[in-house]
């Protein structure tokens, strides 16, 4: 039995922090953008972001995660938590049932395979066998 690929499409809200003056949605879509498995990004308002994002390749959790370890604050309110805690296991037991084995990649390697994809100029041209003649 296989599953629906538009099943496999979460569609979450993020909820901010309210007591932040700035604009966090607008800033974690800037930092989420290109990143593997996100579909789309809408700030809907200063404090509530809406993704969507194919759960076979990331998580709410490791959004989240990532958000959160970049300094960006989460409503901490109980009905947000409870809801957050909810998919979290929802979306760990799908992962499970389809036979993804492991974890979603580590919040680092999301940064790291997106930097690669950044153009800027801190690559070095070299062959890695040539480095070392310098």
């Amino acid at each position: 039995m296989g599953k629906d690929e538009n099943s496999l499409i979460k569609h979450r809200e993020i909820n901010f922090c309210t007591l932040r003056p700035d604009n966090q949605a607008q800033d974690a879509v800037l930092v989420l953008t290109d990143i593997e498995g996100i579909e789309r990004l809408v700030p809907h308002s200063p404090q509530l972001l809406v993704v969507s994002y194919d759960v076979t390749a990331i998580t709410l959790q490791a959004i989240e995660e990532l958000l959160t370890e970049l300094g960006f604050h989460l409503s901490s309110k109980l009905l947000f938590k409870l809801k957050r805690a909810l998919y979290y296991y929802t979306e760990e037991t799908e992962r499970i049932n389809l036979g993804i084995e492991g974890g979603v990649k580590e919040c680092k390697q999301l940064f790291v395979n997106r930097y690669d994809r950044l153009p800027h100029g801190c690559r070095d041209e070299l062959p890695e066998h040539w480095r070392n003649y310098r």
